[in-house]
């Protein structure tokens, strides 16, 4: 029998849990032994009582119960030393993020640790439902809109009232991932007049049908890579996109950013002259600040004004909702797993099978994920 724990999240600003009710009990049914540290689920609503009522132990003393799990479920990536407590040989199932935290990939390695990176799930058909990058940047589209809309001191739909008519918001999105395509999705149900830019060509269709208008770059490539991300645009293409956006951004109300690269920098979309170019009283939702920014003047963990221009640099928006953030990446943590519990809730991982692979990082004291090893190779980050 397998013994999972949950543990609370330690970082800072995190809300939300590995858990949910019906994710603890279909585990518990399936005859694994699931322990969640008291008090774990509090920030995202969820109570101890709720999740002992289908089965969890609650333990209060985390770190007994971090060093004999069989598996440990988490959210945000272990710090070193909650690493350095994983029992030899568990199954971690977390966000690793590991070329920005390479010691804890270090200690995941001299433990002897699997760890199931929750961020390199591959994108695949098979593997959507297990995808909680897409699920939690689904989240992360809809708040930055709201945020959007709260810090703006206009209306967002267009209104007609016995006073006079109200013209709609304008809003631009940059990126039309995950994250845009919801942020265009929400903008739009508030009634406002959306455009969106991506470097990916095969999103225009996605982006129209939402009924938002794309913005053509002139000479534009397809910059999809295989795995369906965007690619690192070179810096001409760069500025063509800042020249061809910049005449939006300046009549715009609200602009999103929602522009990632995996393991790289977020790129800089909307420089300080686009800014200032903005009406007193607009506002810039900057989706990408903990990676960097797509807007030049973003700060992380801040609301600040330039020049009468508010951005929002509010990190990490899927803890700002921590019940339906838990509640999609519990599910997608049970996905993944699924197929691999067996009678009497044995866990046994195919190293084989396509997703497992493609998310597998460490394994038997060995760093086998090779574009993450490419990465801190180069960097000098790894012995």
């Amino acid at each position: 029998m397998t013994t999972a724990f949950i543990p609370q999240e330690t970082s800072s600003g995190e809300t939300r849990i590995a858990a949910s009710v019906d994710v603890v009990k279909r585990l518990c049914t399936a005859g694994i032994t699931v322990q969640v540290e008291a008090g774990a689920g509090t920030s995202a609503h969820l109570s101890d009582a709720d999740l002992r009522a289908v089965g969890a132990e609650v333990v209060a003393d985390g770190a007994a119960a971090w060093s004999a799990a069989d598996l440990v479920l988490k959210v945000a990536p272990p710090s070193a030393e909650e690493a350095g407590r994983l029992k030899a040989g568990a199954i971690l199932v977390s966000h690793v993020y590991p070329t920005n935290c390479p010691e804890v990939v270090e200690v995941l390695m001299e433990r002897q640790v699997t760890t199931l990176a929750m961020e390199l799930i591959p994108r695949i058909s098979r593997a959507q439902s297990m995808d909680s990058l897409s699920s939690q940047a689904t989240l992360a589209g809809y708040k930055a809109v709201l945020l959007g809309a709260a810090n703006l001191g206009k209306l967002c739909p267009l209104m007609m009232t016995a006073a006079g008519t109200t013209a709609p918001a304008k809003v631009v999105v940059f990126g039309a991932g995950v994250a845009g395509l919801q942020a265009i999705a929400t903008a739009k149900r508030l009634g406002c007049v959306v455009e969106a830019t991506d470097i990916r060509l095969a999103v225009k269709e996605q982006v129209e049908s939402l009924g938002a208008k794309f913005i053509d770059v002139p000479g534009a490539e397809d910059m999809e890579d295989e795995g369906g991300y965007a690619k690192e645009a070179d810096e001409d293409f760069l500025r063509r996109q800042r020249e061809e956006v910049a005449k939006r951004v300046a009549e715009a109300d609200i602009v999103i950013t929602t522009a990632l690269i995996p393991g790289r920098p977020a790129p800089k979309l909307v420089s300080a002259d686009m800014v200032r170019s903005m009406r007193a009283g607009s506002v810039i939702v900057d989706i990408a600040v903990e990676t960097g920014g797509n807007c030049e003047l973003s700060r992380c963990g801040e609301i600040i004004n330039s020049e009468g221009v508010t951005i929002v640099g509010v990190p990490n928006l899927p803890a700002t909702l921590p019940v339906h953030a838990s509640e999609l990446y519990a599910k997608n943590i049970y996905n993944l797993l699924k197929p691999f519990i067996g009678d009497e809730g044995a866990l046994e991982l195919d190293a084989e099978d396509e997703v497992i692979a493609g998310c597998t990082l460490t394994r038997g004291g060995e760093l086998i994920h090779e574009r993450t090893k490419a990465l801190l190779e180069k960097e000098g980050a790894t012995s």
